[in-house]
C-alpha cells in the first residue's frame, strides 16, 4: 500500500475561514439595515420641512386657484387656468425632494382644502367635479413622477404634469358640464345649460360644444404653464438633494 502525504486544506476550506464567511453573512445585513435606517433618521427633519413648506404651499396654490377662477381671462380662461397648474409644480418637488408617500400627502391636504373652498364658493356638482380631478390627476401626476424620477431631470415633471392636467381637464368639464349639456341631463344642469352650446373650436375652427371650447383652452393654458414650471423645478432640484440619495 503506497502512502503519500495527507491532504492539506486549501484557504478557503479552513474551519476557520468558514466560520467568518458564515459570521460576514449573518452580520452584513444587519449592518445594511442599520445605516439604512440612520440614513433615513438623519433626513427626517429634512422630510418633514419639505412637507410643511409644500403641504403650505399646495393651500396657497388651491385657495388662490378657487377665488382667481370666478374672474374671466378672455373668452376661454379664467385667471384661475394660470394659477391651478402650479399645484402640479408643487406634488413634483415633494416627489423629488421627500419622496411618493410625502407627495400624496401634500395632495391629501390640497383636496381637502379644494372640496371645502368649492364647497363654499360653487355649486355641489362643481365642488364634486373639482375634487375628483384634483385627486385623480395630483395622484396619477405623482405615479408617473415616481416611475419616471430616474430619466433625465425634465421627463419626469414635464410627462406627469402633462398626463395629470389631461385627466383633470378631461375629468372636470365631463362631470361639471358635459352632462349638464347633454338633453337627457338638462334639467340637472339648471344654469349650465348653455354648455353645449355649439361655437367655433378656439373660435377659429369647426363648431364644437362650449363645454369642449373651454376644456381645450384650459388644457392648452396648463400645458404653457406646465412648459415655465420647468424652470423653478430645475432651480429647487438643483440647490437641494432628490429623495434617496
Amino acid at each position: 500500500m503506497v502512502s503519500g502525504p495527507a491532504p492539506s486544506l486549501q484557504p478557503a476550506d479552513r474551519p476557520a475561514d468558514r466560520r467568518t464567511r458564515t459570521a460576514d453573512r449573518l452580520v452584513a445585513p444587519r449592518c445594511t439595515q442599520y445605516r439604512l435606517a440612520m440614513s433615513e433618521r438623519s433626513h427626517t427633519p429634512n422630510t418633514l420641512r419639505t412637507a410643511l413648506v409644500a403641504g403650505l404651499a399646495m393651500a396657497v396654490v388651491v385657495a388662490a386657484s378657487n377665488v382667481l377662477v370666478q374672474y374671466p381671462l378672455g373668452d376661454l380662461l379664467t385667471w384661475g387656468a394660470l394659477s391651478y397648474p402650479l399645484a402640479f409644480l408643487v406634488t413634483d418637488l415633494s416627489n423629488r425632494l421627500a419622496g411618493p408617500t410625502v407627495a400624496r400627502r401634500v395632495v391629501l391636504v390640497g383636496f381637502a382644502l379644494g372640496v371645502a373652498l368649492s364647497v363654499w364658493l360653487a355649486t355641489p356638482r362643481i365642488a364634486i367635479a373639482s375634487g375628483t380631478a384634483f385627486l385623480a390627476a395630483q395622484m396619477l401626476d405623482v405615479a408617473v413622477f415616481d416611475r419616471l424620477r430616474a430619466g433625465a431631470w425634465w421627463r419626469a415633471p414635464a410627462v406627469s404634469s402633462v398626463l395629470g392636467s389631461a385627466l383633470d381637464t378631461a375629468l372636470f368639464f365631463w362631470l361639471a358640464f358635459a352632462l349638464s349639456a347633454a338633453p337627457l341631463f338638462g334639467g340637472w344642469a339648471g344654469e349650465d345649460i348653455g354648455m353645449g352650446t355649439p361655437v367655433p373650436l378656439l373660435w377659429v375652427g369647426p363648431e364644437v360644444a362650449l363645454w369642449v371650447n373651454l376644456a381645450v383652452g384650459d388644457f392648452l393654458a396648463k400645458l404653457a404653464i406646465t412648459a415655465l414650471a420647468l424652470l423653478p423645478y430645475r432651480a429647487v432640484a438643483r440647490s437641494r438633494p432628490a429623495y434617496g440619495t
